[in-house]
């Protein structure tokens, strides 16, 4: 019933999924990222990259402001790691199930684009909506 109904509409066939795996995505990130820790590291981020443009004369505290900088970085990407290592199985094998079906609708060529477009709007929406960082 699913892939008939996205043969006969493809475009909104794969938006909805893009919706989809957008929600999924965003519902992991809400229960597992530790979102104050996640909002303090990019607000200190912030910080030190104003910082670093009113020194930027002196490259001796450029760099010492850098090295911050990274150490606020990589928090927030071990952080982020953990929700990613959830989800991305599940996507691989949907996006493989995907690629299959959407090969013999109108959009076998640019279903990506479709895909990457509604994804991008829908997650988006859902950050906002369910407050992360």
């Amino acid at each position: 019933m699913i892939i008939e109904f996205i043969q006969a509409n493809p475009k909104a066939g794969i938006i909805g999924l893009a919706v989809l795996i957008s929600l999924f995505i965003s519902l992991i990130n809400f229960f597992v990222l530790d979102k104050d820790k996640m909002r303090a590291s990019k607000k200190r981020q912030k910080e030190i990259q104003a910082e670093m443009k009113k020194h930027k004369d002196d490259p001796a505290k450029v760099m010492e402001m850098q090295k911050e900088l990274m150490t606020h970085v990589g928090d927030t990407f071990k952080h982020s790691f953990k929700p990613m290592l959830i989800t991305i199985i599940p996507i691989l094998i949907i996006f493989g199930w995907i690629r299959g079906v959407f090969a013999e609708t109108t959009i076998s060529s640019t279903w990506f684009w479709w895909y990457l477009g509604g994804a991008i709007i829908s997650s988006i929406i859902f950050r906002k909506l369910f407050k992360l960082p």
